[in-house]
């Protein structure tokens, strides 16, 4: 696969090292199994897929080749580069800024904008409307696009089947970037709809097999369908496409389930002429994070740390995966693990940060799981670590624990 440009400070040591040596051992990606880091007093289970994207990559390779080749141009994001709070300040620190934030709140009017000014398409991508509106004004917009390629395979799938007479299910959350712009561009060939969870595809499967009056899907459904859309005639052949960063196996959950209410209504033998099937749409590297954090929970653990973005999706996911096995504190950075006794966390119920007093266990061996989202940099998990084991005495060195990682990895490139 191929190597990004991405800037040094964003890689790490150890952790980058330790996935370099995970891959030249698994290239073909079959063993989930984590990576264990054995201190003695402290036990790091470390997920065997985490971190930086190939869409995250490209996005910041561009965007930062963007930065040095135009130093005397006004470069501006349309939102945020990443859910990365990081990578995003950095880029302000080198005179980016924002157009809009994560729900599309506008920050800088678009009227402040000319056709020598730079417009940086975010990995999301964004709507056609918003394309127009900047190519309007004379934007080079295509030429600074970061949008992630499996983002627009999404869109290219939910397209084709548009045209063959599908509409669209979209499995999203609606006000998410990445949500809004498959919308805009699964409407231009289809009636669209936004699904956010299976409870909502079982109502959306009682709509389709007509237990619930009409009324009540347009109401249930507010603003998450295509203008025009009609229940009596656009729910007869339907296709599941998704927001790449939703849960892999939600996805699958509720293209199975309405697949299975396609069959109830029109029977098994008309089932390909009803219900489309894209599998192939579901982002590999989301897959692979999820498949590796279910692998972390067949190791016993104390608790789990989870490093990344609090408005980033995928990591969302991960923390509430984790949350359903052990004790799970979804942190932005090693500066939230404030002592050895206090950890300030996110709590993704109800959206603030929290503190947790004695978060460690008084145990003479501790083990910790620690992951990340596919937007975070390796140097924050690695900042992480060394801050979590800086509270433990009597422990080998890094050098010692890591060294095989070091011999491996530099051996095999």
């Amino acid at each position: 696969m191929r190597k990004f440009d991405v800037p040094d400070y964003y890689r790490s040591s150890v952790i980058t090292r330790i996935k370099q040596y995970r891959k030249n051992e698994d290239p073909r990606k079959k063993d989930y199994s984590p990576t264990i880091l054995d201190f003695g007093t402290v036990q790091f289970i470390i997920a065997r897929h985490f971190g930086f994207c190939y869409g995250v990559e490209n996005a910041i390779e561009i965007v930062y080749r963007i930065i040095e080749e135009n130093p005397s141009k006004n470069i501006y994001l349309l939102s945020e580069m990443i859910h990365n709070s990081d990578v995003n300040n950095d880029l302000i620190s080198r005179g980016v800024k924002f157009l809009f934030d994560t729900s599309g709140n506008s920050i800088i009017g678009l009227d402040n904008l000319n056709s020598n000014d730079i417009v940086v398409v975010p990995a999301f991508g964004t709507t056609i409307e918003m394309e127009n509106i900047l190519k309007g004004k004379g934007i080079e917009i295509h030429k600074y696009n970061t949008t992630c390629p499996f983002v627009e395979k999404v869109w290219n799938r939910a397209a084709q089947i548009g045209e063959q007479g599908y509409s669209i299910i979209i499995h999203g959350k609606h006000n998410h970037e990445e949500t809004r712009a498959t919308f805009s561009h699964s409407v231009q060939t289809a009636p669209s709809l936004i699904v956010r969870n299976i409870d909502e595809a079982k109502f959306l499967g009682d709509v389709i097999l007509g237990n619930v009056k009409d009324i009540s899907f347009y109401n249930f459904f507010n603003n998450r369908f295509s203008k025009g859309f009609d229940v009596n005639k656009d729910l007869n052949k339907i296709g599941v496409v998704n927001q790449t960063t939703m849960l892999a196996t939600e996805t699958q959950e509720i293209a199975t389930y309405l697949r299975k209410i396609m069959i109830k209504k029109f029977g098994q033998d008309n089932i390909k002429e009803h219900f489309a099937d894209t599998r192939d749409t579901l982002c590999y590297a989301t897959n692979d994070n999820q498949q590796a954090t279910y692998a972390l929970f067949n190791y016993k653990a104390d608790f789990a740390i989870v490093v990344g973005g609090y408005n980033s999706s995928n990591t969302g996911h991960i923390v509430e995966l984790c949350s359903e096995h052990l004790p799970t504190y979804f942190i932005s950075s090693a500066e939230k693990i404030v002592s050895k006794e206090k950890i300030k966390y996110f709590d993704l119920n109800e959206l603030k940060e929290k503190e947790k007093i004695n978060f460690i266990p008084p145990k003479d061996a501790v083990k910790i799981i620690l992951t990340s989202g596919a937007s975070c940099p390796d140097a924050l998990v690695e900042d992480t670590l060394k801050r979590l084991l800086s509270f433990f005495e009597n422990v080998k060195s890094f050098e010692e624990v890591t060294g095989e990682f070091k011999y491996t990895a530099e051996n095999k490139n």
